[in-house]
């Protein structure tokens, strides 16, 4: 039944949450009412605010049911305390217990049980990089045969023979630098390498690793080399190592060259032994990465990855095409139209040219096949993106080259007529 008088408390309590007299008296009001479980829920409060206050804890005991105190005396013991131990009545006569299971919908528990604590993480589970296998093996990179060469001789021929690889001193560790223009296909090799290996593979990128605390960041680097480090053989992939690796000479933060140090330090295994832990590293601008990550023993080798060639195009372009309605298409004369496209551009003229067949089907209510006009159409309005790129290479290998680190970029450029 509705009660003018206590609808007006509960108004007024609503605009005055912490007047607790008022939520007392209106508490009293709603027991004398019938209406013990909202007296419950405004009690709660009202101990939350004060535990020991003798009247509140009186008139809980009244809501819950209990006969009231008979005299004042000390305060009662607080709510946890209350609770009787596991296979025991209750001290007071009250189980606590009970009572919040059977009101935990109005009154959330105070404190949290020992029983409420979370399991530990225990083992990888609380890793910062997921490790994974890798089933891309080199054959699926179409061209790249100076990389592949490269690749064979840093890793993959020393890991298949042992006893060579005794014979001759080569150790399972090391770092290799894979640099050039954007969507050449740097994280798919790393991914290869790691399948011809038969290795564990991870990637890391700058957002795996920094965190807003002093000496967090430090910390998440640690772990990523321990976790590559307990499941070697395993193949470490850092993408756009610029950004981890910035050189220090150009950084204003602190904590940025701090980073820096930190991976200079798992390059060196000095903080765990890195054999069978094999270093990729990749990105677009070699030249902001610091010095020191590429001397000798950290990411020593440094390897070119040029846009694909006219036959490496041409198999990009049947991968993409291998699952779409398509014909007459002239491959071979679109490999040769589409010079210094990066892998991820073929893409992108595959989907465009889709996007102009199936529009068409639409239009016309005809379904048709892809044909060589939709590529024709989409290299009207696509072209390649690595043509930035190209020029502040170019540069780089003009004016920047002093040391001969740009020999094969310089090489590359001469060969196309960019330099």
């Amino acid at each position: 039944m509705s009660n003018p008088l206590i609808d007006s408390l509960i108004a007024a309590v609503q605009a005055s949450p912490d007047d607790l007299p008022l939520r007392r008296h209106l508490a009293e009001l709603l027991i004398g009412a019938g209406r013990g479980a909202e007296a419950v829920t405004h009690l709660a409060v009202a101990l939350q605010h004060d535990p020991a206050h003798g009247e509140t804890q009186a008139l809980m005991s009244r809501a819950l049911g209990a006969p009231a105190p008979a005299a004042p005396g000390p305060p009662e013991p607080d709510f946890p305390q209350n609770a009787p131990a596991e296979g025991k009545a209750p001290a007071n006569g009250l189980d606590w217990r009970a009572y919040e299971q059977e009101f935990a919908e109005s009154v959330p528990p105070r404190f949290a049980r020992s029983d409420d604590e979370p399991d530990p993480v225990t083992g990888d589970q609380d890793r910062i990089v997921d490790v994974e296998s890798s089933s891309v093996r080199l054959a699926d990179v179409g061209g790249m045969a100076d990389v592949k060469k490269r690749l064979e001789m840093a890793f993959l021929a020393p890991m298949r023979n042992d006893k060579l690889r005794a014979l001759y001193g080569k150790s399972l560790r090391g770092g290799l630098l894979l640099y050039g223009p954007p969507g050449c296909g740097k994280t798919f090799l790393a991914r290869a390498v790691a399948g011809e290996m038969g290795a564990r593979f991870a990637t890391v990128s700058l957002v795996d690793v920094l965190n807003m605390w002093i000496g967090q960041s430090e910390q998440n680097l640690h772990e990523i080399f321990q976790t590559a480090r307990r499941n070697a053989p395993c193949v470490l992939f850092l993408d756009e190592v610029d950004a981890l690796g910035h050189k220090r000479s150009q950084l204003q933060s602190s904590a940025m060259r701090t980073l820096g140090n930190q991976l200079l330090a798992e390059l060196d295994g000095m903080e765990g032994v890195n054999d069978g832990v094999f270093v990729l590293a990749a990105t677009n601008a070699p030249w902001d990465v610091d010095p020191a990550l590429r001397r000798p023993g950290r990411l020593d080798r440094t390897v070119l990855v040029v846009p694909p060639d006219a036959a490496a195009r041409q198999a990009i372009l049947e991968v993409h095409l291998r699952d779409r309605p398509i014909a007459g298409i002239d491959l071979k004369r679109l490999a040769a139209t589409t010079e210094r496209f990066s892998g991820a551009d073929l893409a992108h003229l595959c989907e465009t040219a889709a996007e102009y067949a199936m529009h068409d089907s639409l239009t016309t209510g005809h379904i048709r096949m892809i044909e060589q006009r939709d590529f024709e159409a989409a290299l009207r309005e696509i072209q390649p993106s690595t043509g930035a790129w190209m020029t502040t290479a170019r540069n780089v290998a003009m004016f920047a080259n002093g040391d001969g680190a740009y020999n094969d970029l310089a090489k590359y450029l001469k060969k196309n007529k960019l330099l």
